[in-house]
């Protein structure tokens, strides 16, 4: 009988234990690992001076990134995710598919999501799903002299372009495993509703619709 007591005191301090450092309100869960942004392009056509249909096509990029979650309570979190800046390639498409490479731009995405975290705080697996708002921050746009010489460039005044920076709505779907106490492993899919203009300095616009998705894989630590 004193043998058994001693068990379940023990038993006891191990599930007290674990409940202290589970997903309960008021933790913090950071994190780091990568991230691939995949733009879903819909393009519209550059504005005259231009061939009709020219258009453009966007590439993925994939980078270090992490987060920070802070648990509100047992079940809404308020995460932030954070990566180093993206940096795409801008590529022709439509009336000008296969021509190249026609300049690159970085984007650095700032987003806030309020998170909605299923099943009990002591789970192995949590899923969650999350909202929030993204600020993509465009800058250090490039073009190459494939662009100049569709647009009007020269050698001596080549083209330059600019993509406005956009608030735009996020959607998150996304799951956390724990590996023990303190370490879990984290995986989300993201998809933010985009749009935005790219100003020529030649004087030609085009918008597009990117819609980018991102697939993040990382290792967590809670505190």
């Amino acid at each position: 009988m004193k043998h058994t007591f001693k068990l379940l005191l023990l038993s006891l301090a191990l599930s007290g234990s674990y409940a202290v450092q589970a997903q309960t309100a008021d933790t913090w869960l950071v994190r780091g690992g990568m991230t691939n942004i995949t733009p879903n392009v819909q393009s519209g056509n550059m504005s005259a001076p231009s061939l009709p249909n020219t258009q453009v096509a966007i590439a993925s990029d994939t980078q270090l990134s992490g987060g920070v979650t802070y648990m509100y309570s047992n079940n809404l979190a308020i995460d932030v995710p954070l990566a180093l800046p993206f940096k795409h390639d801008i590529s022709g498409a439509g009336a000008i598919a296969g021509v190249g490479k026609l300049g690159d731009v970085k984007a650095l995405p700032i987003t806030v999501l309020a998170q909605w975290r299923f099943q009990e705080p002591t789970a192995q697996f949590r899923p969650y799903l999350s909202a929030g708002l993204t600020y993509v921050k465009f800058y250090g746009g490039t073009a190459t002299s494939t662009l100049s010489a569709l647009t009007g460039g020269t050698v001596s005044n080549p083209t330059t372009l600019s993509v406005a920076s956009k608030f735009a709505p996020t959607l998150q779907l996304g799951g956390s495993y724990m590996i023990n106490e303190r370490w879990f492993v984290n995986a989300s899919y993201s998809y933010t509703l985009l749009k935005t203009t790219t100003t020529l300095s030649t004087g030609q616009t085009l918008d597009a619709t990117l819609n980018p998705s991102a697939l993040s894989v990382d290792l967590g630590y809670k505190f």
